[in-house]
Formats: structure tokens, sequence, C-alpha cells
């Protein structure tokens, strides 16, 4: 092959996606994808097997490399670099030879209520949001350290370093042990001014910063493929590896927010809202929270929820008869069918708990005001409803802070980004629940792992800087608002808010009561 290549592994929730993109075009050549289970032991526990995302990276590499073969002259010398991207703020505890010492938990995973607490209690959540852009939070991976200390020692005790996803990826075929600045800054221990981990914090904490992993820019090459993974994956030995980021993070560049002001949301099993900032927008009320971008000159803030895509896949679930097919495509041609407001009924997403706006892990999803003339079509449009408006609860905090700082509204169209932008409706929806028009990037399901290739590509001197970015993410007007669509959402905004306020107050009773 004429052109080097860059293969980007991104670890998400349901499997790993292995993706070879041509280094001079950014197309993509092959991409293969090894689907894992998430285990759920209890309820608001989530926990993944090490061992299938060590599967899902040699075997997904090999059947790339084979794919990319027969599509054309492409050889594993054709790969200049490997990168990855991975789900953030989670917990795997492994030994000294990187040996995992339980199962990973998730960043859905929100049983660290009282550990969150704990950090609270003992570092102060003003100075941890302050300090690290993040406020205290079971979702972050500081309260699930604190969990495994005091729940299982032996194991905490063992544990010679604490890594993502990613890093744990990037290890298989280094043998070398690090993070990046994004992924460290959705755990609560890193400190977003200095980029470094933030050991004040972390020993007040209770916990060891010596279990943590060194860091480093997301496009460092933090090592070389060994013979020993080369023979597993069918990868050169001594093909160089860089760390990589936190999937926000890479799905920040792949959606092209590479620049100051740029919005977009991603839509996947959860979803968020980001904007590209130089400086963290600290929230008065913490609803949002702030990751270090790519670019290390660069901050995100992000409001993210817990289940969006995840939860329209509960309802085609709970809704799919006993072998009956899958029913995602019928399900929003019904939707599409209801007129906007699903007929009163209103959805609240809160499956699993949930982050932005809330902090709320007890909080539950619920239907509001259904009637016997409610049926699929009026429940599926309510989930994608559901969604939105919480995303422009998002929205609007964002606009908030940036009317505090003095920068006006700044926020005046909307990229979408992952596997719920393939949907019309939801683009449609989207743009009248938020009020902006919603813009299309060419790959919209392979943004995050373009984000990791890209962190390879400036790594290895491919590309200059992330700007980069705006040669090969090129995106359209997908959707904008409707005046009578907009103006219905607009009179629903405030019932959706009403009906989790209304409903907080029996949340915690509900969570004592499935526990015991």
């Amino acid at each position: 092959m004429s052109h080097p290549c860059i293969l980007a592994h991104d670890l998400g929730t349901t499997g790993n996606k292995a993706t070879l993109f041509d280094a001079v075009t950014g197309a993509v050549v092959a991409s293969v994808f090894e689907a894992y289970n998430t285990a759920y032991p209890h309820p608001n526990w989530a926990e993944q097997d090490p061992s299938d995302w060590r599967r899902a990276i040699y075997l997904g590499t090999r059947r790339l490399l084979e794919q990319a073969a027969a599509q054309g002259d492409v050889t594993p010398g054709d790969v200049a670099v490997v990168s990855f991207s991975g789900t953030m703020n989670g917990a795997l505890a492994v030994d000294a030879d990187g040996l995992p010492l339980r199962s990973a938990i998730l960043w859905a995973d929100q049983r660290a209520t009282a550990e969150a607490g704990l950090l609270a209690e003992r570092c102060g959540e003003a100075q941890v949001y302050r300090t690290t852009g993040t406020r205290v939070t079971p979702s972050c991976s500081a309260a699930k350290l604190l969990w495994i200390q005091r729940h299982q020692p032996e194991i905490y005790d063992r544990s010679h370093v604490f890594l993502q996803s990613k890093d744990y990826a990037a290890f298989l075929l280094t043998g070398v042990f690090a993070s990046d600045y994004s992924d460290a800054s959705n755990t609560n221990l890193f400190d977003l001014e200095a980029r470094t981990w933030a050991t004040d914090l972390i020993m007040t904490a209770g916990l060891d910063p010596a279990r943590l992993p060194p860091l480093f820019p997301s496009t460092t090459v933090i090592g070389r493929v060994t013979p020993e993974a080369a023979n597993l994956t069918g990868l050169l030995a001594g093909t160089p590896v860089v760390i990589g980021g936190g999937d926000g993070a890479c799905a920040t560049v792949g959606a092209g927010a590479v620049h100051p002001g740029d919005a977009y949301i991603n839509i996947g099993s959860s979803a968020w809202l980001a904007v590209t900032a130089r400086r963290p927008l600290l929230d008065r009320e913490m609803r949002t929270f702030n990751l270090a971008h790519l670019d290390p000159e660069l901050v995100m803030a992000l409001g993210s929820m817990q289940a969006a895509g995840g939860a329209f896949d509960w309802l085609e679930r709970l809704l799919r008869g006993e072998g009956e097919a899958h029913l995602h495509e019928a399900l929003s041609i019904q939707a599409a069918s209801v007129p906007p407001g699903a007929d009163g009924l209103l959805f609240l997403p809160y499956l699993l708990g949930e982050r932005s706006p809330y902090w709320n892990p007890q909080a539950r999803g619920a239907f509001v005001g259904l009637t016997m003339t409610h049926g699929r079509p009026e429940m599926a449009r309510a989930v994608l409803e559901g969604v939105a408006f919480n995303m422009r609860l998002i929205l609007d905090a964002f606009r908030a802070q940036q009317a505090a700082l003095g920068e006006g509204s700044g926020i005046n169209a909307m990229r979408l980004i992952g596997g719920g932008a393939r949907s019309p409706l939801w683009r449609q929806i989207l743009a009248d629940v938020l009020g902006v028009p919603i813009l299309l990037p060419e790959l919209v399901t392979e943004a995050t792992s373009l984000g990791a290739a890209m962190a390879g590509g400036v790594g290895v001197g491919i590309f200059d800087s992330f700007a980069a970015a705006d040669r090969f993410i090129h995106v359209h007007e997908a959707a904008r608002p409707e005046a009578s669509a907009q103006a219905r959402y607009a009179d629903l905004a405030p019932m959706f808010s009403a009906a989790y306020r209304g409903l907080e107050p029996l949340f915690g009773r509900l969570q004592t009561d499935s526990a015991t």
C-alpha cells in the first residue's frame, strides 16, 4: 500500500472496534468489531471481564489485518502506529505482572455512593471540583478505588496499579503501565491545571498515589509492540504504540471539536454534550464537569447522562416478543408517526441513575402520563424525546456558565456523532428540543476511533497538530429546528423537569426497598 495506516482500537461498552485509517486521506480502510458482555451482579453495579478485552484486542487486530489484506495490498508493515480509546472512569486492579485481580468496574457502576460521600467529607466537595474540574460522584474512579479498599482490602493491597480500559489494552501490546491526561481527568484524582495526579488530594482521600499509573499527553509513544503481542495480533514487533485517550476526549477530536467554542453531542449507550474551551467552565451548581482535551492546550466541558441509546435498547428488549426479530427499526418508524410530545407521554431516562444535571445515582426511569391509548409508537418517541430533554438541561447549564463569563450564548449549532446520529428522527427531535441546527460529520459512528487515530498520527509525526482534523472531518446540516415542534417542546421542557422533581423524593426509598 502506498499510504501509511493508523490502527485505532476503541474499547466501548458493548465491544471493541478496531479500525484501520488511511493516514493521508483519513478514509476507513477496514473495521471489525468484537463484542463482549457486561455483568450486572447487583442493582446499579456494572462489571466486565478484562479477559474479554484481551481477546477483543488480540483477535480483533488479527481479523482487521486479514480483512485489510483481502481488500487490497495492505500489510502489517503499513501500520505506522497503534493508538487507543476506551470507556472512562472505571477501575481495573492489576498486579505487577499486569494480571487482573478482579473484574473491571465500569463507568456505569454506581455502587460507591457511600465512598463518594467519604471522599467529599475528607477532601471537600467544592475543593475537589475546583482542583479536578469534576464533582465528587460514585461514577468517578476515586470512589470505586475507595470501595475496593473498604470492601475488598486484600485486592487493594495486592494491586500494583489501577488502569482504565484503554490503559490495559496498551499494556497488552507494550508491557508498559501508563495512562493519559484525559482518562486521568475523569477520576476525581487529577489536577486539571497542573496536568498531574493531585497527590495531596489523593493522600487526603486515603488512597495511595503509587498505585496510579504514570501520566503522559495523549500523543505520547509509550512503547512498541512486543514480540509476544506481535505473535498474537499479526502486527510487526516494534510498531509504535501511542497511549491515546478516553472515549470522551477521542470523540471530541473525531467530531471535529478541536477549536474553542465547538460543541457536539455523542449518543451511544450513554450520551454527553461537550464544548471545547481554553479554560474550564466551572458551574456554581456543579451540574457539569471538565476533562482534559487530547490537545494539551484545551479542555472539554461536558454534561453526561447514563442511559441514552441504552434506554432505547432497553425499550426494544422489553417490547420484543419471544423469537421476534429486533425492533429498533420498526420502533423508529412507529415513533416517527407520532407528533412531537408523544401524545402527552413523558419519559425520564434515568435507568442507571443519572449524572448531569442531577448527579443522583438513585434516580429511576419513569413513564409519566401513560393512558390506555398509548402504545409502542408513543413509548418509543417518548424515550427519544426524554434523552433530548435531558440534553437540553445540560445545554442550558453551559449557556448560563458562558453568560456568567460574559461570552454570550456561544453555542449556535451542534454536531452529532455516535450510533444515535444515524436516526433521522432523533436528529430532528434534538434540533427541535435544543433549538439549534444539527450538523452531521461524515463518519458519525467512527468519530471516537478517528480521534484515537488522530492522537496516534500526531504522536508519530504524521500530523502536525489536531487542527489536521479539519482536513478529514466534513459536516453538513442534517436537521433544522421546526417552529411548531420547537414551541411544543418549549412547553414540555418545564414539565419534564417538574416530573423529575416530583418523583425525586421517592427514588431513595425505592432504592432502599430494592436492596432489602
